[in-house]
């Protein structure tokens, strides 16, 4: 995964209030949270850095102070899985006695998001805000609003209604909207096979080495090769593995699918 310094440069603006005009304890418990952010990171965030080394501590501590920028990946079994969105928290000179904003720069279709503004509706940044509550916290609260929505509170009251109403249709209108505007690596790391395939082409192998080596492996025609009993065994118990491993995978995918109709049911009472 490369360096976060693009990133850090295509959405770091100015638009909110300067650091300079924030107090001196603002500025230093901000600056706290993110060096706690860099070093602790939760699951599935991490913080956006103006340098190439996102493991550099000093560029989170030179951070612009009057935001925080992170990526954050979307949550399995989500409609917003194997994506990636931008975020960002603000903050007011009262910070930390009033909570910050959250913005999704990412456009992201989520009945607690605004389509328009990205703004984040959430109760850890309102009623539930405390001077001690950490911004890693508030993050991870942000990540699980992926997984749980809360139409009740809704700012997109069309994804609310659909989330309500059809939560497969939901699923796939969010889903949409994630693979056209969230990011994803996989582009980066396809990258690099051009490369390796080129080599391969101007370097291809001797085909004498190739024949030479056939015929040092293909067993002869008037004794055929024996079944090895381990190798019958080994396969026996790879086979037995692999068959667990895909009903495991498949009672976590249907113990899912009924939390999320569990959810919607609860949702649909209210």
């Amino acid at each position: 995964m490369s360096s976060t310094r693009s990133l850090y440069r295509q959405y770091s603006t100015s638009n909110t209030a300067s650091s300079e005009n924030l107090p001196p304890r603002t500025l230093a418990r901000v600056a706290r949270e993110l060096r706690n952010l860099h070093k602790s990171p939760p699951e599935g965030v991490r913080l956006i850095v103006d340098s190439d080394d996102d493991n550099d501590a000093s560029a989170a501590a030179a951070t612009n102070l009057e935001q925080v920028l992170c990526e954050m990946q979307g949550p399995t079994d989500t409609p917003y899985e194997d994506r990636y969105f931008v975020l960002k928290l603000t903050f007011s000179q009262d910070f930390p006695a009033a909570p910050p904003r959250g913005f999704f720069l990412t456009k992201i279709y989520h009945p607690n998001v605004d389509m328009t503004t990205g703004a984040i509706c959430v109760n850890t940044l309102k009623k539930d805000w405390t001077s001690t509550t950490s911004l890693a916290h508030v993050l991870a609260v942000i990540r699980c609003l992926l997984i749980v929505p809360f139409p009740e509170s809704s700012l997109n009251d069309e994804a609310g209604k659909l989330f309500m109403e059809s939560y497969e249709d939901y699923a796939k209108r969010a889903k949409i909207m994630a693979c056209v505007h969230g990011r994803t690596y996989e582009e980066e790391n396809t990258k690099k096979t051009p490369a390796n395939t080129e080599k391969k082409l101007v370097e291809p192998e001797d085909p004498s080495k190739e024949e030479e080596q056939d015929n040092h492996t293909q067993p002869s025609k008037l004794q055929p090769p024996l079944r090895s009993t381990s190798n019958v065994k080994t396969t026996k118990t790879a086979s037995t593995t692999t068959s667990k491993k895909i009903i495991k995978k498949s009672s976590t995918v249907t113990g899912a699918n009924n939390a999320k109709l569990a959810r919607k049911k609860s949702l649909k009472r209210l």
